[in-house]
């Protein structure tokens, strides 16, 4: 049962900054990191959890450090490209941005309403890794963005390079601080915006040159800065003297000399017309204060000077709003070149030119929710859009307008989940009415059925796996080609109904469906189209369907508490041959694969095993305090004392039969000996607190008269929809987790599914599907190990020509790499021998290891000629058991057949290519010619 987290499917983004890190893109995943290489096309999740859901994400520039925080300002700090997980922090409240310095060496952290600078943790184990380093708390309002200048020479020449830190406020302002003191240097609030800035940007080194040939002179060294406020105005803001301001024309960098220059006059003015008037001791009092702001003044123009005359000035203003209506909600800077996307809540996004001009490049309409987050990679190429409330994701190539990557998740919960036969394909359906088919290894969903027009509730695949099938409340189970994309048979009845079960027979030609209204099961013809037949006996909703995979017999469950056996191949269309009776609803049924053995979920929480043939009840499951736990927010009474939902609502055999999975409306799942009929674990889904139904406990003080305080408490919107307009509707731009609208959606799973390869079982539910696998580092036998068993002993029997004996030390540490290292430098030659000694019993082993070595090694016919030696000496006579090598059976095929489509592929697109090669070749050949002489000695000589 060595089960563990790897992976998280159909959400492949639910609001937070999205980061591009070279050609690997790290997005939110409910409260989890994903990571997406956009070179490879794969995609796979963090198994390390926040509390909440993720609300920031930022990478070091140096290292592999990933730091993550939550809503409520918890974070993580990881080493991505180890994937392990460093340190646990909590900045004590809510968290609106982060970035780590051009160094690496700082961490600034927007904090409420202060602005905190922190040392940058190490790789290694520390006992206190974040140091709080200096904290600036000048902002009057909440920090909502922020980024570092590039490293600016100080006043000593072989001093340290100077950084400034801006922040943009939610009341339109900027503060601009020195990350250590300056003499002289007061941080300055820079007003003009008259909404909030969502956008602080640094400019670099390029852009800087560029702007300063172009308008505004700017002093060596002196930093250029951009500002975007929800308005859609964008500000230009240069650090330089007022001298250079003043000289470039600039209204705004004089603005303090004219005033200091006319309290002088005026000061003046008033002594000389006093000179006469004998002053009074008020007057004295008064012309002493006046001499004081001169001499103060004199004193900051000193300090300013010796600083090196240093102000900011706003050098220039421009609106880039794409309406009146539409607001940014986000913005992301490529400071190398100089352009700037800008997000819009109208589901817009625009590509803007900088420098030398502003100008309007790009525009694109992706739907019509907000964009949320938006990130350029290093090249500026590329950008990332995500869509929260859509669950989209997209990076688009903006100078060829084409797609690298385009996801979106399932808007609603998913219902359902089914592997394929081979396991390399997961198909999901959800209340979206979508049906999505993800590749397992990669990831990624490659196709989309939208025609369904109600949820769909059941999907299943043919034998072959290259079909599809999907039922739906619209009345309608549709068959998807696999091959060619599209829907080519719709089955429906004479009267409509709502379909809530699917199933199809071992054939492939016979498929059935229940109904929840009619209670009737109605059976056609794949290949025809045609209804063969409706089923009828039941007096309740019909929730499972299953068909035997070795006799005629097709069980049905239904909430008139029975499980009967139709068989469906009988020409009369006699009804039942056997009824099954229960004490409860019975919610879900599952097969054994040998067909000897049927489960049944009631809503008491038990499993009952029947003999499906017999008839005979074989034993009972009692999982009721198994499955019950969570406590939801609205619940009036304690876990311990409330029974709802504590039944399991899904349940799938494994393919040996040995133990049951089992899935119902709770945070668990539990797996299920079925000879002893013991649990043997209990999974938790999620930690993810954002959802409701993850705690046992909940908290007695967040407990009012008016009910639960996180339904009443909208202190935890999303920043952004503060940022709307007033007469905007909160309900219609909530973001997934429920907080505009005051409820939260409750962790629970819908589906369980087992792949046929036994290494792999995927869970529908709330936050997605979310996917276990087998983790074969935790598969050591220490029982055969001897003092001489040691990976030095593999390579030195490799080294002296021992591969039979280098093998079996790898197989006997267990060491998956190790083994693969054996298997890639045994010579062609020596492969027949070395299998030739190799016990059986480890020829599951092998299979496994190859199979994973063919996956990611290119040397495929190496590989395929170690199989075909070890199934040719290891065949029928001395094969171990087929349950034992059906799993690593079904990985090979799920390989092998993965590639020898793409070697298809790529065969088909060279042989065209050498074709043309071919026949251009000839066509642009020279002509020759070719004459007959007579040679010296009599013979026919032909000369070209």
């Amino acid at each position: 049962m060595n089960f563990v987290f790897k992976n998280l499917l159909g959400a492949p983004y639910r609001g937070g900054t999205l980061v591009i890190h070279n050609n690997e893109l790290f997005i939110p995943v409910g409260n989890r990191v994903g990571q997406v290489s956009l070179t490879e096309s794969t995609t796979h999740c963090f198994p390390f959890e926040n509390l909440t859901q993720i609300r920031v994400i930022c990478l070091s520039p140096v290292g592999g450090l990933l730091l993550s925080v939550d809503k409520d300002g918890r974070a993580l700090l990881i080493n991505w490209k180890r994937k392990v997980l460093l340190h646990h922090f909590s900045f004590k409240g809510p968290v609106a941005c982060a970035k780590f310095s051009p160094d690496g060496s700082y961490l600034a952290v927007g904090v409420g309403r202060l602005v905190q600078v922190w040392l940058s943790p190490s790789l290694d184990k520390q006992i206190n890794p974040m140091q709080l380093y200096r904290t600036y708390g000048q902002c009057h309002s909440d920090v909502l963005d922020l980024d570092w200048s590039p490293p600016c020479q100080g006043s000593p020449a072989s001093g340290p390079p100077l950084y400034f830190i801006a922040a943009g406020c939610r009341d339109g302002t900027l503060r601009v601080f020195s990350l250590d003191p300056i003499p002289g240097y007061d941080p300055p609030c820079l007003g003009g915006h008259k909404d909030g800035v969502l956008g602080v940007m640094f400019a670099s080194e390029e852009m800087r040159s560029r702007s300063g040939s172009s308008r505004l002179p700017l002093p060596p060294g002196g930093p250029l800065m951009y500002s975007v406020s929800a308005d859609g105005a964008l500000h230009c803001w240069t650090y330089g003297a007022p001298e250079t301001a003043a000289a470039a024309g600039n209204p705004f960098g004089n603005l303090e000399h004219h005033v200091a220059a006319r309290r002088r006059a005026a000061v003046l003015q008033r002594r000389q017309g006093e000179q006469s008037v004998e002053l009074s001791g008020g007057q004295q009092r008064q012309e002493g204060e006046e001499r004081g702001e001169e001499e103060e003044e004199g004193e900051r123009e000193r300090k300013r000077r010796r600083q090196g005359g240093g102000k900011w000035y706003l050098s220039a203003k421009h609106y880039v709003a794409a309406s009146a209506a539409a607001r940014v909600t986000c913005c992301s800077l490529h400071p190398p070149s100089g352009t700037l996307a800008l997000g819009f809540s109208t589901g817009l996004f625009e590509v803007h030119q900088l420098v030398p001009e502003p100008t309007r490049l790009h525009t694109l309409s992706i739907s019509r929710e907000r964009i949320t987050s938006l990130s350029f990679n290093h090249t500026g190429d590329w950008l990332a859009v995500g869509c929260a409330r859509l669950g989209q994701l997209l990076v688009w190539e903006w100078r060829s307008e084409s797609y690298v990557l385009k996801q979106q998740a399932h808007q609603q919960d998913l219902t359902a989940a089914a592997f394929s036969p081979d396991g390399a394909m997961i198909a999901t359906g959800g209340e979206d009415c979508k049906v999505k088919v993800f590749q397992q290894s990669t990831g990624f969903c490659f196709v989309t059925f939208s025609e369904h027009t109600a949820p769909v509730t059941a999907v299943t695949f043919l034998p072959s796996g290259a079909v599809l099938l999907s039922a739906s409340l619209d009345g309608s189970v549709r068959a998807w080609d696999l091959v060619r994309y599209r829907n080519f048979r719709t089955l429906t009845s004479p009267t409509p109904a709502q379909y809530g079960s699917l199933a199809v027979d071992p054939g492939g030609e016979v498929v059935v469906a229940g109904a929840v209204d009619t209670f009737q099961i109605y059976v056609w013809s794949l290949r025809t189209g045609r209804l063969l037949d409706v089923l009828s006996g039941h007096e309740g909703p019909i929730t499972g369907l299953a068909f035997s995979p070795v006799t005629s017999l097709l069980a049905s469950a239904s909430w008139d508490r029975t499980v009967r056996m139709w068989d469906v191949y009988d020409s009369g269309g006699s009804g039942s041959s056997d009824v099954l009776d229960h004490r409860h609803d019975v919610l879900a049924i599952a097969m054994r694969a040998d067909g000897r053995q049927l489960a049944a979920a009631t809503a008491d929480g038990s499993i009952y095993l029947w003999d499906p043939v017999e008839g005979e009840l074989q034993g009972t499951i009692e999982g009721r305090r198994d499955i019950r736990g969570p406590r939801l927010a609205s619940d009036r009474r304690t876990a311990a004392n409330s029974s709802a939902g504590a039944a399991f609502t899904s349940l799938s055999y494994s393919a040996d039969g040995a133990w049951l999975l089992a899935g119902g409306r709770a945070k668990y799942i539990c797996v299920y000996d079925v000879k002893e009929r013991l649990l043997l674990r209990r999974i938790q889904l999620s930690h993810n607190r954002s959802l409701d139904g993850v705690l046992d406990c909940l908290n007695t003080k967040d407990m009012t008269d008016a009910g639960p305080l996180q339904l009443i408490n909208r202190d935890d919107l999303d920043e952004a929809l503060d940022l709307m307009p007033p007469a905007t509707d909160l309900a219609a731009t909530a973001d997934l987790t429920g907080t505009a609208t005051g409820k939260r959606p409750a962790l629970r799973c819908r589906c369980v599914a087992l792949s046929p390869t036994g290494r792999a079982w995927a869970a529908a539910t709330t936050e997605g599907l979310i996917l276990y696998g087998t983790d074969e580092g935790l598969i050591f036998d220490p029982t055969d190990l001897e003092q001489d068993v040691t990976p030095g002993a593999v390579h030195s029997s490799l080294a002296a020509g021992a591969h039979l004996r280098a093998l079996l030390i790898a197989l006997r540490l267990g060491d998956q790499e190790l083994v693969r290292h054996v298997l890639l430098m045994t010579p062609p030659g020596a492969v027949k021998t070395t299998v030739a000694g190799l016990p059986a019993v480890f020829v599951p082993a092998m299979l496994g290891t190859l199979a994973e070595c063919a996956a990611q090694c290119p040397h495929v016919e190496f590989v395929l000629a170690w199989i075909r030696t070890l199934c040719t000496a290891h065949g029928p006579g001395g094969a171990p058991a087929a349950a034992a090598l059906m799993a690593v059976l079904r990985s090979l095929q799920k390989v092998f057949g993965s590639l020898h489509g793409a070697l298809s592929a790529a065969a088909e697109s060279n042989m065209y290519s050498l074709e043309y090669l071919t026949t251009m070749s000839m066509s642009s050949a020279a002509p020759t010619a070719a004459i007959r002489e007579t040679g010296d000695d009599g013979g026919d000589v032909w000369r070209v």
